[in-house]
């Protein structure tokens, strides 16, 4: 399994971001990342400075959203819709999307329980529960 520490995912992003506005070509999970990048400009200072984005911290007192861990949490919720894993998550999004009205919005919402499962996972000690995940997303998409 490929477990990047923080600075590779930064460096990722940063890269990503000097590619696409340089016009140089780019891997598919780079341009799958960089339509992540130009739908949030307001992360596009905190991309744009490799150094500085190695060197942030991010709190919960800072009031700020790591935009870091935003997009990466995109990117991981469009690679499991691709797949369809968990089983189902590809419907429930697009139920969501629908419903939003906004593939975005809806990943944002997705990005909620998501974030749940992975707070409930290391609070228990379990493996994460990906039926709850899904339960949680197919509920909003259905309310």
């Amino acid at each position: 399994m490929f477990q990047p520490s923080q600075n590779d995912v930064r460096r990722f992003f940063c890269d990503t971001f000097a590619k696409q506005r340089q016009g140089q070509p780019m891997a598919p999970i780079e341009v799958l990342a960089a339509g992540w990048m130009d739908e949030h400009p307001e992360y596009h200072a905190d991309l744009a400075d490799v150094e500085a984005a190695l060197a942030a911290v991010y709190t919960v007192d800072d009031g700020r959203t790591n935009p870091f861990l935003h997009l990466s949490m995109h990117l991981t919720i469009s690679e499991q819709v691709s797949i369809d894993q968990p089983r189902g998550i590809r419907q429930a999004v697009e139920l969501l999307a629908a419903k939003r009205n906004s593939l975005h919005e809806a990943q944002h919402e997705v990005m909620e329980c998501l974030g749940e499962m992975i707070w409930q996972s290391q609070r228990s000690g379990q493996p994460p529960d990906g039926l709850a995940y899904l339960d949680a997303v197919r509920r909003r998409a259905t309310r």
